[in-house]
Parts: C-alpha cells; sequence; structure tokens
C-alpha cells in the first residue's frame, strides 16, 4: 500500500485510509458521511446524540441497524469477563474525570449497575427506565472502522487498509505488517503482525491516562482501572470483534476468549511478562 489517500480526524482520532487508486470525491463522503452518522448516536461527548438523551429521559429508542452485533458482542464479553466488560460503565469514566469536557479531575468512582437493572433490550430497541449513560468505547471504534470499511467496498474499492487511531483492518492486496508498540515507548516495539484480510485492534493503559493509576480500561464490577494487564493486541476477522477482545483481555483468561470467539492474541502485564497465541500471524521480539 502507498501513502493514505485520505488523512483526517475524527471520533477523536486520526483517520488513515490506504488504498492502490485514488480515492474519488464521492466516496469520501461517503465515509465523513457515515463516521458522522455513527456519532450522532453513540457518542458521550455530544450533547445531541441519542446516547446523551438516554443519559437525561428514560424512553424507549429505536437504534440502527449495527446496534445489534454491537450489543450481542457486549452480552457475549459480559459473560467472558463476568461483568468486568459493560457498556455501563461510562458513569465511572465521567465520575473518574474522563468527560465531556476532559476535565481530568478524579472524583469517586462506583460499579456499573447491571443492564437488566435499567435497561430491556429487543433487538435494536432499547427500553431506558431509568436515566443511564452508554460508552460503546470497547468495541465502538473498531465496529466504525468496520463500517467505513463496507463503505469503501460499496465503492468499488477492493484492496485497503483503514487505520483509526491503530485500529485498523486490512482487505485484498498484500499483507500490512504492523508494529506492537511498546507501552510507554513510541519508538520501541515488542513485535509485529502481518495483518492479511483480518482486522487488528490493541489496547493500552497508557493510551488516555491521566493522574496517578487512572487509565481508560475499567472494570465495570468496580468502577476502577485495571491493574495488572497493560497491554492488548488481537487480530480477528472484524475489527470490532479484535476491539472488543483487546478490552476483554484485560479481565479474562485467555483461553476463556480464544474458546469462545475465534482471535489470536498478545496480552503484557505489568512486569513486562507476555503472553500470546501460537498462531499469532507475526513474531514477538520479547
Amino acid at each position: 500500500m502507498r501513502t493514505p489517500e485520505a488523512s483526517f480526524d475524527a471520533i477523536g482520532t486520526r483517520w488513515s485510509i490506504h488504498v492502490d487508486g485514488p480515492l474519488d470525491v464521492v466516496t469520501r463522503a461517503r465515509v465523513q458521511s457515515r463516521i458522522a452518522s455513527y456519532d450522532a448516536v453513540w457518542s458521550r461527548f455530544r450533547d445531541d446524540s441519542v446516547v446523551a438523551q438516554m443519559s437525561r429521559e428514560p424512553g424507549t429508542y429505536r437504534l440502527p441497524p449495527e446496534a445489534g452485533p454491537l450489543l450481542d458482542l457486549y452480552a457475549t464479553l459480559g459473560r467472558c469477563t463476568d461483568g468486568a466488560v459493560s457498556p455501563l460503565v461510562a458513569r465511572s469514566l465521567v465520575r473518574l474525570g474522563y468527560d465531556a469536557g476532559y476535565s481530568l479531575r478524579a472524583g469517586v468512582a462506583e460499579p456499573a449497575p447491571a443492564w437488566d437493572d435499567v435497561l430491556e433490550r429487543d433487538g435494536c430497541t432499547l427500553v431506558v427506565r431509568e436515566p443511564v449513560l452508554l460508552d460503546v468505547g470497547a468495541a465502538g471504534k473498531g465496529q466504525l472502522v468496520d463500517l467505513v470499511a463496507a463503505e469503501l467496498l460499496d465503492c468499488g474499492i477492493e484492496a485497503y487498509v483503514v487505520d483509526a487511531g491503530g485500529d485498523l483492518v486490512h482487505r485484498g492486496g498484500t499483507a500490512f505488517r504492523v508494529a506492537l508498540q511498546q507501552p510507554g515507548d513510541p519508538t520501541r516495539a515488542i513485535g509485529v503482525v502481518d495483518l492479511d484480510g483480518a482486522a487488528l485492534c490493541g489496547s493500552g493503559v497508557d493510551r488516555r491516562a491521566w493522574g496517578d493509576g487512572l487509565h481508560h480500561v475499567l472494570d465495570a464490577r468496580t468502577g476502577l482501572p485495571t491493574q495488572e494487564v497493560v497491554a492488548t493486541w488481537v487480530v480477528a476477522d472484524t475489527a470490532m470483534v479484535a476491539d472488543g477482545l483487546s478490552t476483554a483481555h484485560f479481565f479474562a483468561d485467555p483461553d476463556r476468549l480464544e474458546a469462545a470467539i475465534d482471535h489470536t492474541y498478545v496480552r503484557m502485564v505489568a512486569d513486562g511478562r507476555v503472553r500470546y497465541s501460537l498462531g499469532l500471524p507475526g513474531e514477538l521480539f520479547a
């Protein structure tokens, strides 16, 4: 792949789209529109989103079609992590300072409510019994990468790499080599992955960190940042699944996750030890 045909900022991260040919104006507009429509539903950082409305007004909300697979994945990850992964962790993120205004002033965290206590779901319809704030960041950015990739395919582009702040999907053409960054040191890598017709997503406690021990990877059961695992990477068929699993690997035994969903992974703990899948399409240096 050549240098990016499109590079822009959206949903708080840098996007790059690599293709083998020119990216025309119509395709660019479709990509931008798809990102904007997703953000208008799921962003907890804007007052006019559907998620923001749920945080103010109970009621029945009909969500777009992508809600079904997204919330199905969250249900699976919740079961595999005994409740550690939940979109209802949003209130604790806000309490710890990762709020819409990025105040970064930590208050007192609290466990996330149980899903059945505050919400009822029927497919893509949510019945909100009391005001509740959702954060789908654990898998939503990956899903949006998949949706942008689908727009490219619909526009006749069959070989591409979509990269949203390190959440990537590759389709067609030669494999795309990606370095796995050493946590805390952007100049070093602990290994590489050869991405070929698949998605790669990673998560690290140094990505969005503020204050002493505060970062964005929270355990929904306590509302507090996790401490043992410091970085994860997952290769899967879709970016949504890879993104969600990269969060789940902070909390669950890898064997349990591999049994539930087909993927390969790398997981690094605080003392530098690394565990990884033998089938990983790449190599580790440490």
